[in-house]
């Protein structure tokens, strides 16, 4: 009996269904926050909301005892740049260097992603995916420690931090689960060439579009702490503007957004894909959704032209 369960939980794919907890979780209690708040407990929106956002009802003991500083952000973003890097080495030393995938990594792929996996992306996509999702984890990494300026007194639940090693360890696990030569018993092209398509191109503009003003959306909301030489001179929250300020109330989470559709239609035909970014897309909305009510309620000048993610929509 025993024996039979194992082998049940090796044919679940473990990626998919982390995926799939995060975006039932996010769905449900987002829905609930939105609809019927002030009839939940208190716990609930305690657990839920955190940051600029977080909850200033009464306090549950108990989640109380399960927060911790919003600066721990910036140790996931150490993961995610330490994950990314290693993903990153093993593919350039398979498509690359010509060396096998070692056993360890194929294993532990089977593991998360069952050993029925197929091949469904060429080294080409595998490589730009890589790298681009490479470049976004050491630029926020960079950003985290070095650029924002977290709130002292800010603080957010354990299981919302736990959530960012979770979708950084799940989206590189994603990228290589099905990457020609990551597959066992299927081999990769030998020798390697870089094919770039009209949609890798298309793909790969987009996402550096996208990163490159989700960093300058970033840096506006730090130097809004900061003096003309940089000096951080306050934690207080204030109206950002310039750049998609000007349309939304949180460019950075919606280029968030846009980088993973920009990713998933370099590595389309990759089954799991799907799951990261329908949470990427529901997170990040739910997320400024909230931002939006707080700045609206906060700031009686607030611009009301400004959308809450998406441009002229929401």
């Amino acid at each position: 009996m025993l024996l039979e369960t194992l082998l049940d939980l090796r044919s679940i794919n473990l990626v998919n269904f982390l995926f799939v907890q995060l975006l039932v979780v996010v769905v449900l209690l987002g829905g609930l926050i939105a609809t019927i708040e002030k009839h939940l407990p208190s716990a609930i929106s305690q657990t839920f909301r955190y940051g600029k956002h977080a909850h200033k009802g009464p306090q549950d003991r108990l989640v109380s005892l399960l927060e911790v500083p919003k600066s721990w952000f910036k140790h996931f973003y150490l993961f995610a740049a330490l994950w990314s890097g290693a993903g990153f080495y093993f593919m350039i030393n398979t498509y690359l260097g010509g060396k096998p995938v070692p056993e360890h990594v194929t294993d532990f792929l089977d593991i998360m992603a069952t050993s029925r996996r197929s091949v469904k992306t060429t080294p080409t996509e595998t490589m730009v995916a890589m790298v681009l999702i490479t470049l976004q984890c050491w630029r926020r990494f960079y950003e985290t420690w070095f650029v924002q300026v977290f709130s002292s007194k800010l603080k957010m639940n354990l299981s919302a931090y736990l959530v960012g090693y979770i979708h950084y360890f799940g989206t590189v696990t994603v990228i290589l689960s099905q990457a020609e030569g990551f597959v066992r018993h299927e081999g990769y092209s030998v020798p390697y060439r870089f094919e770039l398509s009209p949609r890798l191109a298309l793909g790969i503009a987009v996402f550096i579009y996208a990163w490159r003003y989700q960093f300058q959306s970033n840096l506006i909301m730090a130097n809004l702490r900061k003096d003309a030489t940089g000096k951080v001179v306050s934690q207080k929250h204030s109206i950002p503007r310039g750049g998609y300020f000007e349309l939304i109330s949180s460019p950075h989470m919606f280029f968030e957004i846009v980088m993973y559709v920009a990713l998933h239609g370099i590595i389309v035909r990759n089954t799991s894909v799907m799951y990261v970014l329908i949470w990427v897309l529901s997170n990040q909305t739910m997320n400024a959704w909230l931002t939006h009510q707080w700045y609206r309620e906060n700031f009686k000048d607030y611009p009301t032209a400004r959308r809450a993610i998406f441009p002229y929509v929401l």
